[in-house]
């Protein structure tokens, strides 16, 4: 008979030894000594930071009290603590020796949040500017999946950009996780940046995307290849999509090099690896339909 005590004791000795990579065991993944940063308090974070930049849409989340200065200076030091993690798996020190450059980090941060907003207000209004089924400003920052994505990645970039290590990550794959969007936080995306739909777009970490540009569900502006893996770190991998471009749904543009020049239109399904001249029309050749009546007697070729 299974002694399933014994069982889970010698489970328990060699999971105690910690997460090791490789065939090897070389190197340690984490172990009881080195704390991650915690997604459910990052995510409370994001939905706390939505909450402060338009609280009139979204329920009070402050234990303290309905004042905004409260509710940031509770968001700040759950931001500095989750900082402080992050930054302590990054460089191997404790967590309560980075404090002070976590804080310094977060305070750099909020000074940001009042231009983050305006740029997502910019992001609303090139939404409801571009869909006629939209209502109002109000509809779209409730309920389109796309200004979520987009608003999230906005938090994360700022973040990004003050060398925050993880944060920006966990931020940005859990908008993944909720849309099907997929922003990298790393990517240089001007305002006036319109998603319709969404589900399915892919924006990675290289890419620039000028403002006023508009993408459509399905689209990926992806690496052209990733077999230099770590290699490619720092490197253009991403095309560049200058201002004003519109690219319809399932449109595949790859490669560092690739520049989809100014007010150009990407038609549906297009795959694309080298660069588009400003103001060009790009559409693939439709496809035949064969159309067959039910007893096969005839075919019609459209």
């Amino acid at each position: 008979m299974t002694d399933l005590r014994e069982a889970a004791l010698q489970a328990a000795g060699a999971l105690d030894t910690g997460c090791r990579l490789g065939a090897g065991g070389q190197g340690v993944l984490c172990d009881a000594m080195s704390a991650l940063p915690q997604k459910a308090a990052v995510v409370q974070i994001v939905t706390g930071l939505r909450h402060l930049l338009f609280p009139c849409l979204y329920p009070r989340l402050s234990a303290v009290s309905d004042r905004p200065e409260n509710t940031l200076a509770e968001l700040a030091e759950k931001l500095s603590a989750q900082i402080a993690l992050a930054l302590a798996q990054q460089d191997g020190r404790p967590a309560a020796q980075l404090q002070p450059q976590a804080d310094e980090r977060t305070a750099a941060f909020l000074a940001q949040l009042p231009q983050i907003r305006d740029t997502i207000l910019t992001d609303v209004q090139a939404t409801f500017d571009g869909d006629p089924a939209a209502e109002s400003q109000a509809q779209i920052l409730l309920c389109y999946p796309g200004i979520f994505a987009i608003s999230i990645y906005r938090l994360a970039h700022q973040l990004y950009t003050l060398q925050v290590p993880l944060i920006p990550r966990i931020m940005t794959e859990y908008a993944h996780q909720k849309t099907g969007i997929d922003i990298h936080a790393g990517a240089q995306i001007g305002p006036y940046f319109c998603i319709d739909h969404g589900t399915g777009i892919v924006i990675g970490e290289t890419c620039q995307i000028g403002t006023g540009v508009k993408l459509y569900q399905g689209v990926t502006l992806g690496a052209l290849s990733t077999r230099g893996g770590q290699s490619l770190r720092g490197k253009k991998r991403h095309p560049t999509v200058q201002d004003g471009v519109t690219i319809y749904c399932g449109c595949t543009i790859l490669g560092g090099d690739t520049v989809i020049g100014q007010n150009a239109v990407i038609g549906g399904n297009a795959f694309i690896t080298r660069s588009i001249p400003s103001d060009a029309k790009v559409r693939i050749q439709p496809p035949q339909l064969h159309i067959q009546s039910p007893d096969d007697s005839q075919e019609w070729r459209i």
